[in-house]
């Protein structure tokens, strides 16, 4: 089984209010990519990868007349896509939903929010008075079944730490520090529903974009850890952690080259800055269906490079890029990879 998890930028910007994608000259919100060419990308992508289930991070609207439900579906009848059903959780307020978009001959799956005492569902607020804080994007909380094995799936789209707005170098400071708190705030709370998944030996996979990595940005050194050492649980016992292969790379060798799954332009000089911000974490029970990673980086894997059609499309798509895990049902088990 494949899973994949894929942030699409400004995916919603593509379809008009029925939900049928515009393949047209008109600008997407991509600088320099026309909708037509960012549609083409997504096809050609989405079709590489041939995921039973993808989490697709800015995943277009449901709100008002707009069904990003109904988007995704007729894309992929379009496309001729497998991965042809598609469903959504608590909707977003921002016009970035979390989505999952599967292969319904291959797996089921059905939005099943929980609440604990240690974490309340993700579409109402946690804390008190100014502490308060709450989702703009609440993960989706899935129940799946695939070849026999039934686990948990989460998808997130945690807070970003750019200070979107300040205009001097002390307001960037403060809003940077504001959202960091922020994105650990929610990386908390993700924790919390994590422990109780592993509290239920619950087989569990969280995967989505975190906007966060180790040693990613010096407001970091503030807080003492990231958001991701929090999600993943690494200052508990082994029996406790998510696993992620690229993570725990990033997590040992900091001064290390690291893995990336996003590439940005960052001004005033435009200059390219990569990041590793999506993840694919699994609990331990997981390890033992010999499980794959895989970031789809058209410059960092040697056969996707060599693809100029799929690179292309990567570069076209979006600013980040896929990422898969795969996973032996089988019951053949081998090492991690």
């Amino acid at each position: 089984m494949r899973l994949a998890t894929w942030n699409v930028a400004w995916f919603d910007r593509l379809f008009d209010d029925a939900g049928r994608p515009q393949r047209d000259g008109a600008d997407s919100a991509r600088h320099g990519v026309t909708r037509a060419r960012q549609l083409d990308g997504i096809s050609k992508v989405l079709r590489a990868l041939d995921a039973d289930g993808i989490v697709v991070v800015e995943a277009p609207d449901t709100g008002g007349r707009r069904n990003g439900v109904r988007a995704l579906e007729t894309l992929a009848g379009e496309i001729g896509l497998r991965a042809r059903s598609a469903l959504i959780g608590f909707p977003s307020h921002t016009q970035q939903e979390i989505a999952f978009l599967y292969d319904p001959d291959r797996l089921t799956a059905r939005h099943d929010p929980r609440e604990s005492l240690r974490a309340p569902c993700f579409d109402t607020h946690a804390g008190h008075g100014e502490s308060r804080i709450v989702w703009s994007k609440p993960p989706l909380e899935l129940a799946i079944e695939a070849g026999g094995q039934a686990f948990r799936l989460i998808g997130v789209h945690a807070k970003s730490k750019a200070p979107h707005g300040a205009e001097t170098p002390q307001a960037q400071r403060r809003v940077a520090v504001e959202n960091r708190r922020k994105q650990i705030a929610q990386c908390s709370w993700l924790r919390g529903r994590i422990e109780d998944h592993l509290d239920a030996g619950e087989a569990l996979v969280v995967m989505g974009d975190f906007n966060d990595g180790p040693g990613l940005d010096a407001q970091e050194a503030l807080f003492g850890r990231s958001g991701i050492e929090i999600a993943l649980g690494e200052d508990g016992p082994p029996e406790r952690r998510l696993f992620d292969p690229h993570a725990r790379l990033a997590l040992a060798h900091p001064l290390a080259a690291q893995p990336a799954t996003a590439r940005f332009a960052v001004p005033p000089d435009w200059r390219i800055l990569s990041a590793l911000l999506d993840y694919a974490m699994i609990s331990p029970d997981l390890r033992a269906f010999s499980p794959c990673w895989r970031i789809w980086h058209p410059f960092d894997d040697p056969a996707i490079y060599a693809d100029a059609d799929l690179r292309a499309a990567l570069l076209a798509a979006s600013d980040h890029f896929p990422v898969t895990l795969d996973l032996d049902l089988s019951g053949n088990t081998a090492a991690d990879s």
